[in-house]
């Protein structure tokens, strides 16, 4: 096995920055990200990013953000009176809440103003039209048996 191909499965260290530099993600200090390829568990972008590398490769890679989170949806955004919020809840700019659907599921979301009677959540992905770069290294690579 000498490079990574779709549906192998690989262990990758790495270090996800923003184009200022920032970092926002990495694997330095912990295990490394172990996954399977083209099962959709990562961005498209990191995926083919992966893809030829060899064994022990290093390399830094741009990922636009239509191959990463997407473009930011202005429909994501919403506005919700203060009254509908939980009691003990004191809204503030960048706090995190979670709001769940009636059939139980989760959206992170993102307060970004703060107003006298309402407050302007956002549910788009932090990272949302941010393009992305990220240090790899592939650490090991694994045949994953297709089973059909």
């Amino acid at each position: 096995m000498n490079q990574v191909k779709e549906n192998n499965t690989v262990k990758v260290n790495y270090t996800g920055k923003l184009s200022d530099g920032q970092v926002f993600d990495s694997s330095e200090g912990k295990e490394p990200l172990e996954f399977t390829l083209g099962q959709g568990q990562l961005i498209p972008g990191f995926e083919k990013g992966l893809i030829d590398m060899k064994l022990n490769e290093k390399k830094t890679i741009t990922i636009s953000k239509e191959e990463a989170y997407g473009e930011i949806n202005e429909d994501l955004k919403q506005e919700v009176k203060k009254t509908e919020l939980p009691q003990d809840i004191t809204p503030e700019v960048g706090m995190g809440l979670v709001s769940k659907s009636p059939d139980g599921q989760e959206t992170n979301l993102l307060v970004v103003e703060v107003k006298e009677e309402s407050i302007v959540i956002d549910g788009n992905h932090p990272l949302a039209g941010k393009d992305l770069i990220f240090d790899l290294e592939v650490v090991a690579i694994k045949e994953t048996e297709v089973t059909k």
